[in-house]
């Protein structure tokens, strides 16, 4: 049966997901970023929450699981480091599965961006919910893990069906799209930043993408055929990603 998204906006540019299973009603959060957020968003929908699934512990992504699990008795579930700022009910690892009524989610190790950062991937209706591991033209800091680590997880990521609707947790895309465009010059990512400007101009989202559409445009996924434009031509295709990021960092555009 179906899964249905529910997204929508919150705190300066983070997006808040309910995901619902259609079979049985059971319904998820996706992270806590704005608790009274998701819990307007739950009254406006009618929907009756059953679990938290975290990603990685940041604040904007765990910060609001107290007040959300003490409003709705939702059970909490999440990689091991968000015990850093709050309990967990079910600790859980890349390989491990979570039941949302009858939808089955894998999770995926993703770290990099934090050390125990975590993806939720719904096989049967190709949707993942990827935290801050990758975005629509951009991936998350290194503030903990190294570029071999995150390298690794992206790849995990890209190895998912091309249709894969991939919901990321901030809408990042424009900035990201003008970083693109001053290390890639190919004529599918300019066609697709010109469309992202539009969207952002008219006000709409740039979430979800795909993982086929991130394939073919993404500066961070695309790293090893650039790597001599950032000045890693012959070395590692982690290394090539690493130079990519570090030339994000420094980005001043």
């Amino acid at each position: 049966m179906p899964l249905t998204v529910h997204q929508f906006p919150c705190l300066s540019d983070n997006y808040g997901f309910l995901a619902r299973d259609a079979a049985t009603g059971k319904t998820a959060c996706i992270d806590t970023p704005d608790a009274a957020a998701i819990l307007a968003a739950l009254s406006q929908k009618g929907w009756t929450l059953d679990l938290i699934l975290n990603t990685h512990w940041h604040p904007d992504h765990a910060g609001g699981n107290a007040e959300v699990a003490a409003a709705t008795g939702a059970m909490i579930v999440g990689p091991a480091e968000v015990t850093r700022i709050s309990a967990l009910d079910r600790e859980v690892r890349g390989g491990d599965e979570v039941m949302l009524g009858e939808t089955r989610f894998q999770v995926i190790e993703t770290g990099g961006h934090t050390l125990g950062h975590i993806a939720y991937f719904d096989a049967a209706e190709h949707i993942a919910f990827v935290g801050d591991t990758l975005f629509a033209l951009g991936c998350g800091r290194l503030f903990e893990g190294t570029a071999e680590q995150m390298w690794t997880s992206l790849q995990r990521l890209a190895a998912l069906p091309d249709d894969t609707a991939v919901y990321c947790a901030h809408e990042y895309t424009a900035s990201n799209a003008r970083f693109a465009l001053s290390v890639d010059d190919d004529p599918t990512l300019k066609a697709r930043t010109d469309q992202i400007f539009a969207q952002r101009q008219r006000g709409e989202p740039t979430v979800p993408t795909t993982i086929g559409l991130e394939k073919a445009t993404n500066p961070f996924l695309r790293a090893p055929k650039l790597a001599q434009r950032v000045g890693a031509a012959g070395q590692p295709d982690h290394a090539a990603f690493g130079a990519v990021r570090s030339a994000k960092d420094n980005f001043k555009g």
